[in-house]
């Protein structure tokens, strides 16, 4: 394994005592260095004629490297480490969002209208005409963020109290990329009918559910059965939203090396809920030959532990995954740290394409195979073509709510997958840009619009 490079995922901020005299600061800075750190900004705290305060922040590529880079410091004579915190820690003190009012209150007649008695008025009216509710209250512009913590992140079953950070994050996306308003949902249950009933009971508030990090195979039924008892959109976005930011990066790949998404030869490794919706959405986009490869090997028509979803992907070929890999034309990894190796990928077609999605270490690192490939995408953002879901879900919620549609459809997946593969134009097309960058300020707009528009083709828009 090479070294990671450092990211602002373990960042600090460090504060140093430094003799007032040249040279004093260029050796913290090459201690920083030497120990794998990258130093960032630095400013001047305070400063006489025999020391000076500095603020320093450096990124580094892990826990242990982060400690050492302190430790390291400590040990240089004549400095004085005052202070040092976690800029991530940091971030997070308090939670990462909040609600506010949107008037003002400010005298008797305002709290009139806005709460009793006026407010009753509003509630006889939406009693009267439901329909209301979209126009007299949050609902049409809220979502909520639901989990039950049993699939967070990479980090496995933690449950819902330590899934809430990333729910926060996930409600802040929405708001910055999106201007929708959403909700951080954690249930203290991972039983699959208290999930379903809890969401029906409060599904009354909220214009869409996003369902996130519930683990595989619960997240399928859980899924369908709030789609099929619900009249609002239900979106899993580590089925969806990945399936569809990987179908727009895969689109964008094959036109640069010249290759038919019908004709290729693709392996998924990883059949979980990622995993299993990738290969549906690539499937219903044309691809034909999908091997799918989980902890066992490649899913066969042999085996007899598949549980429903996967059966639908299994073939007579059986093998591990360097079997499936041969003469390849596309990996894409949605599993574990280091599973691909460079013989495999050498095994692979030519003008390979490898998606290592795993986060925060994936399938393979980019540099052991970077003149190996036509085409490297990562999760991570430190490396070109990051597969993000946040190219899809702002967008895909934003047409949903607009169009008040009744649900998602496979057609709005396969719009919202091109939408986000036309922002990139054939002139930019490169190795290391085929996707554009989640701050790309047209990709919720372009991603609402297909989303709309196909929703009205399927005769799911009520407006």
């Amino acid at each position: 394994m090479v070294e990671l490079n450092p990211s602002s995922s373990f960042s600090l901020i460090i504060q140093i005592e430094i003799p007032n005299r040249p040279g004093a600061l260029a050796s913290v800075m090459s201690t920083i260095a030497s120990v794998g750190g990258s130093l960032g900004d630095i400013s001047l705290l305070q400063h006489n004629l025999k020391f000076t305060q500095r603020e320093l922040t450096v990124d580094a590529a892990s826990i242990e490297q982060a400690e050492n880079i302190i430790k390291q410091i400590q040990t240089l004579p004549s400095v004085k480490v005052l202070h040092y915190s976690d800029r991530t820690f940091a971030l997070h003190q308090g939670g990462k969002i909040t609600t506010e009012s949107k008037l003002p209150l400010k005298s008797q007649s305002d709290l009139a209208m806005a709460y009793t008695p006026g407010v009753g008025r509003i509630c006889k009216a939406i009693a009267e005409d439901p329909e209301q509710v979209y126009n007299l209250t949050i609902k049409s512009n809220m979502v909520a963020v639901v989990t039950d913590g049993s699939a967070v992140l990479g980090l496995g079953n933690l449950g819902g109290e330590a899934a809430l950070p990333v729910m926060e994050g996930k409600a802040l996306l929405f708001k910055e990329f999106a201007g929708i308003d959403a909700f951080p949902i954690c249930l203290d249950t991972q039983d699959t009918e208290e999930i379903i009933k809890t969401v029906k009971y409060i599904a009354p508030v909220f214009g869409g559910i996003n369902l996130e990090d519930i683990a595989a195979p619960r997240c399928f039924e859980i899924e369908q059965r709030l789609r099929d008892e619900l009249d609002i959109p239900v979106f899993h976005d580590d089925q969806h939203g990945t399936a569809i930011v990987v179908l727009a990066a895969l689109y964008n790949a094959l036109k640069l090396v010249g290759k038919d998404l019908e004709s290729v030869k693709i392996v998924i490794n990883g059949a979980g809920a990622a995993g299993i919706a990738i290969g549906t959405l690539l499937k219903k986009a044309g691809a034909n030959t999908i091997l799918l490869c989980d902890s066992q090997g490649i899913v066969s028509s042999e085996r007899n532990d598949l549980n429903a979803q996967k059966q639908e992907f299994a073939v007579a070929k059986s093998g591990n995954l360097s079997t499936a890999l041969k003469n390849a034309d596309v990996f894409l990894g949605v599993s574990a740290p280091g599973v691909l190796t460079p013989d495999m990928v050498y095994s692979m077609a030519s003008q390979a394409i490898v998606f290592a999605m795993a986060n925060p270490i994936p399938e393979i690192q980019p540099e052991l195979v970077y003149d190996d490939v036509a085409v490297m995408a990562t999760g991570r953002s430190d490396y070109p073509n990051q597969i993000n879901n946040v190219l899809a879900f702002p967008g895909v919620f934003r047409g949903a709510l607009d169009c008040r549609a009744s649900a998602i459809t496979i057609n709005m997946y396969l719009e919202a997958a091109k939408a986000i593969a036309d922002l990139v134009n054939p002139q930019d097309l490169d190795r290391e840009h085929i996707i554009p960058s989640v701050f790309d300020p047209r990709v919720s707009e372009a991603v609402k619009n297909a989303v709309c528009r196909a929703a009205v083709t399927d005769g799911v828009a009520r407006k």
